[in-house]
């Protein structure tokens, strides 16, 4: 066999197995939204759905309160200060400036601490396949051992 023919016969089985795979279908999933295994239904042929056997804690939340608050306040008072270095010759202003760019920081701190800390949790599920696996997530939205979930985009939905 020549190289010109292996090569034309790797392409035909390329494009056999392209045309093959268009006309699978996904185990669970018959392409309207009503199937089975997605919006409801039965759960025997969802791939990515199973039942919670497990959740623990795992971290407290990250640094003490206020941290945020501390460090956006000095950021925003370094940053408002350089700003009015650069606009207004009057020390008056500059530190006006300064002080109002460390409450801005203080409060934008805060909230960023707020919306990054808190617990985290590992939530074991055994899939309907028989596989196990352990997402981690901040929260856990009612979830409860026993809860039959699906897991997609790297999290535990409860169904």
């Amino acid at each position: 066999m020549n190289a010109r023919h292996s090569s034309r016969l790797l392409g035909l089985a390329a494009a056999a197995a392209v045309v093959l795979a268009g006309c699978a279908t996904s185990p669970g999933y018959d392409g309207s939204a009503s199937s089975s295994g997605y919006y409801g239904g039965s759960s025997a042929n969802c791939y990515d759905c199973g039942t919670v056997t497990h959740i623990e804690q795992v971290g407290a939340g990250g640094a003490p309160r206020g941290t945020g608050a501390v460090l956006g306040g000095i950021v925003g008072a370094a940053a408002a200060r350089e700003i009015a270095d650069d606009r207004t010759d009057s020390e008056g202003r500059k530190n006006t400036a300064t002080v109002a760019g460390a409450v801005a920081g203080a409060v934008a701190g805060n909230a960023i601490q707020n919306r990054v800390s808190g617990p985290t949790y590992n939530v074991h599920v055994r899939m309907n396949d028989g596989r196990t696996v352990v997402i981690s997530q901040r929260d856990i939205g009612g979830l409860r051992e026993g809860s039959y979930v699906r897991v997609y985009n790297g999290r535990v939905w409860p169904r």
